[in-house]
């Protein structure tokens, strides 16, 4: 099994900064749109809105807008969709996840690459391994 863990480390007013480490080892970094603590009541804006923690399992699908294989979160309690993707800014996210290095404030560089290398391990499971992600 695959464990992909998102430890959210900057929750700015317009974004949010992460690092995702896949089976205890840094991958890059990652970004979000604001992180809104809906547990507490926070009102969720659409596409503008940081997924709540949690545990959920990740498939890979083909993505229609996308017109590319990528990591498809199942399960997110009031989303749906959320995909881990490349993209610079919060704009680009619509409430997913982008990865890449956070070499510029408030954005995520080189996402392409970073993808990559995540659907590198992804691809390398066994078929049927499940994949899982963690978000704290």
């Amino acid at each position: 099994m695959i464990q992909i863990e998102l430890k959210r480390i900057a929750k700015r007013k317009d974004y949010t900064i992460g690092q995702l480490y896949v089976d205890g080892t840094y991958l890059c970094d990652t970004l979000e749109p604001t992180w809104r603590n809906l547990a507490q009541g926070a009102r969720k804006l659409k596409g503008r809105t940081a997924i709540p923690e949690g545990r959920y399992p990740v498939v890979v699908t083909h993505s229609p807008r996308f017109d590319a294989w990528l990591p498809l979160l199942v399960g997110v309690p009031g989303f749906t969709g959320i995909r881990i993707h490349a993209g610079n800014t919060a704009a680009d996210t619509e409430g997913c996840i982008l990865v890449g290095q956070n070499l510029k404030r408030g954005q995520v560089l080189n996402s392409r690459i970073c993808l990559h290398r995540l659907m590198q391990l992804l691809d390398a499971r066994k078929a049927g391994e499940p994949a899982f992600i963690t978000i704290v």
